[in-house]
């Protein structure tokens, strides 16, 4: 069973570490990432009746800006650095800038696949009415260098399906490829081998996944 000082040597996770991974990188990005608010915890009733925690983290209505006129090379998504001081009826919400100038959110979720042993990135993106964005609008709202990496990697594409605990079309990074890059992620940031330890494995994750939707995590964040 994974706990807090143990390690991760297969590129899988239980969800008991699952859990324990989930609130450090909740922690660490409330530290060090002050530019986005933080990721909540959402807990959720155990169906199985077993003593077991479940439960995903999320991020939702975010603010992000993306720059129409910097180069390719230049072009990321960023957001404003003093979100947290603004009025609460915001909502926490991020503008992205696109060629209509229309008010874009996205919510993205980290949840838990038993059936894989490995986290998946759920996210939706929708306008100011909450119509749902295609996938091709959701494309031209990312940065060119995460439309490369969709196109290039063979262990990162998107689909949409039924999100497990709302119900609801989101889209999703699919996992199958998560266990063999996570295995060589840590066997090339680690002196120990194919170990990552539990509290820094969603860490090490986002750090791949999150750059697919535009979002980078500080260099902090993996010490």
């Amino acid at each position: 069973m994974d706990s807090a000082g143990e390690v991760v040597n297969d590129g899988k996770i239980t969800l008991e570490g699952f859990t324990v991974a989930a609130r450090a990188f909740a922690d660490k990005w409330k530290r060090h990432n002050l530019s986005f608010p933080p990721w909540s915890w959402i807990p959720l009733i155990n169906r199985t009746m077993l003593k077991k925690e479940e439960g995903y983290l999320s991020l939702e209505k975010i603010i992000i800006l993306s720059s129409l006129e910097g180069s390719a090379e230049e072009e990321s998504l960023d957001v404003t650095a003093d979100w947290s001081e603004k009025e609460e009826s915001i909502d926490h919400t991020v503008l992205v800038q696109n060629e209509e100038d229309e008010a874009h959110y996205y919510d993205y979720h980290i949840v838990y696949s038993a059936s894989y042993m490995v986290p998946m990135l759920y996210f939706r993106g929708y306008s100011s009415d909450g119509k749902p964005l295609s996938l091709d609008v959701i494309k031209r709202d990312l940065p060119s260098s995460s439309v490369s990496l969709l196109l290039e990697s063979k262990w990162t594409f998107i689909t949409q399906e039924e999100h497990p605990y709302l119900n609801r079309p989101w889209f999703k990074l699919h996992p199958c490829g998560t266990e063999e890059w996570i295995k060589l992620l840590s066997e090339s940031s680690s002196s120990d081998g194919c170990q990552i330890p539990v509290e820094l494995y969603l860490v090490s994750w986002f750090s791949v996944v999150g750059q697919v939707v535009g979002l980078k995590i500080p260099r902090e964040m993996l010490i």
